[in-house]
């Protein structure tokens, strides 16, 4: 097996380390290894392909790192045609939420999704898939 080397805060080694405890992992590695099958997995949802869908996508970040609302609003003109929506609050005293509503094809998600999670000092980015023709807005009563 191929070693890799990779660069994380202290803190969240020891919350892997500590997850890895109470999961019965043999280690970090597995904890990591698992954590990027299910990472890559994620939008290999053949149930998704070809359909239309719908998609919303929460970032929290630290108010003072302006380089992660920059960022933010960068995405939000680059995928103008997937964007159908974006809300930005503030929440408690030090954090932002800034909230996508995407319209569009599994691809596009998953590369928007992408380049959020990519960005540097978000804390977390949450966000979930539907397809669209899943909803009858009209039952037909016989």
């Amino acid at each position: 097996m191929t070693v890799v080397s990779v660069s994380m805060p202290e803190e969240l080694l020891a919350r892997i380390d500590a997850f890895a405890q109470e999961h019965g992992y043999t280690g970090r590695s597995e904890v990591i290894r698992e954590a990027s099958r299910n990472l890559l997995g994620e939008f290999e949802d053949k149930r998704l392909e070809d359909r239309e869908l719908m998609a919303v996508v929460t970032v929290v970040f630290d108010y003072e790192t302006t380089s992660v609302e920059e960022r933010m609003m960068h995405l939000r003109h680059e995928y103008e045609g997937l964007v159908a929506s974006n809300f930005h609050s503030h929440v408690g005293n030090h954090y932002c939420m800034e909230i996508f509503v995407l319209e569009g094809e599994l691809e596009d998600i998953s590369t928007f999704v992408g380049k959020i999670r990519a960005t540097k000092d978000t804390l977390s980015v949450d966000y979930s898939v539907m397809p669209v023709d899943d909803f009858s807005p009209f039952t037909e009563i016989e």
